[in-house]
């Protein structure tokens, strides 16, 4: 167990990594490539590809091309937006502020 920011967090990176590449690997294989196929179709370098089915470790860009080919692209995008408060009243709707937050992080 891991804290980050006065949070719990449940997993590890290092697992969570292992997790992300185990998944691309299973996603790989039910699509019955071989890691030259999709590293070739990806434009990821296979080295590249084999390092991260192996230990989880890759960048983000050469990620995301192979969630590209392997359709987890607009997954990922999903996951990462910034979820919408659900209105429970009309008197919420009505109070809420339209005008343009500010776009600046406020901690270090």
């Amino acid at each position: 167990m891991e804290f980050c920011n006065n949070m719990v967090l449940l997993i590890t990176l290092l697992n969570a990594q292992k997790k992300l590449a185990k998944n691309a690997r299973m996603q790989r294989l039910d699509m019955e490539l071989t890691q030259e196929g999709l590293s070739t179709r990806s434009g990821v370098p296979l080295p590249t590809l084999r390092k991260f089915e192996q230990k989880g470790v890759i960048s983000l860009e050469s990620f995301l091309k192979l969630q590209m080919v392997l359709g987890g692209l607009e997954d990922i995008l999903k996951a990462s937006e910034i979820k919408q408060t659900a209105f429970s009243s009309i008197d919420e709707v009505l109070n809420t502020n339209d005008k343009p937050t500010r776009q600046r992080g406020r901690r270090k």
